[in-house]
């Protein structure tokens, strides 16, 4: 495809977004896969220090690559996405943002064995991989929302392949998966760590979480450990105050 292609690929029907109090202002396509509170809580959870590299699997229009930046600054985000449009908007969201030198974007293929990647050189990677199983989902109208959302034959397999392939001996892997996946999710991770974290999140106090982080460093070995995660709506549907603090204000989470 070239750079004109491209540049004609383009969606045009799109909304200005902000995230972390409109610290991230993005843009991003009217219908279709939209970013939500699952990009942010994702990368406030990566432990990335000053100098270090972070790659974001299918980072769709760079939500989660550009919150990490506004949490450290220092650090530099590698992102790959499949789609050209998301990605031609991830580029354009990190200029928008004025991280475009610290923000890279690959359009490719994460199964792809000749993917422009080296091989164990990041200290983090971060995914939020399609949560509905293909087997069962019924996909959305829309192909491109359908495409993000609905997982391939191979389910969480190529993710976490790509990211036990591209981090480093002792970095951080991190994914938020539906609760409900849970199990799948542990057990393909064990491919690249036997200590875990697991981070629910609750929609309410005394509800079952809807969504799972999990995070782990690669070739270290210990137990599965459950956190007591965090509960994102009050009673009457406002966000919490800890809630608050990582969408609002850029907080991390530490899942050590």
């Amino acid at each position: 495809m070239t750079t004109t292609d491209r540049a004609s690929a383009a969606p045009r029907d799109t909304t200005l977004n902000g995230l972390l109090d409109n610290r991230v202002r993005l843009r991003q396509p009217r219908r279709g896969f939209r970013v939500a509170v699952d990009t942010v809580f994702l990368a406030a959870v990566v432990p990335a220090r000053p100098g270090d590299r972070v790659l974001d699997l299918g980072c769709g229009v760079g939500g989660a690559g550009l919150c990490l930046l506004a949490r450290s600054p220092e650090s530099h985000v590698t992102g790959v996405e499949i789609d050209s449009e998301s990605a031609l908007l991830a580029r354009e969201n990190a200029a928008g943002n004025d991280v475009a030198g610290r923000f890279e974007v690959i359009e490719g293929d994460i199964r792809d064995p000749a993917l422009d990647l080296v091989p164990a050189s990041f200290d983090h990677v971060m995914a939020n991989p399609p949560y509905l199983d293909g087997q069962r989902a019924r996909p959305s109208p829309h192909w491109r929302r359908a495409r993000a959302t609905v997982a391939g034959a191979d389910g969480l397999s190529p993710w976490l392949r790509a990211a036990e392939r591209f981090v480093r001996p002792g970095g951080s892997v991190t994914l938020i998966h539906r609760a409900d996946r849970l199990a799948e999710l542990l057990d393909g991770m064990t491919w690249i760590t036997g200590r875990l974290r697991v981070f629910p999140l609750q929609p309410k106090s005394g509800r079952t979480a809807k969504r799972v982080l999990v995070q782990g460093r690669k070739s270290e070995t210990g137990p599965t450990v459950f956190l007591p995660g965090l509960v994102l709506h009050e009673s009457d549907g406002s966000y919490s105050a800890a809630a608050e603090r990582v969408l609002r204000q850029g907080e991390g989470l530490d899942l050590a």
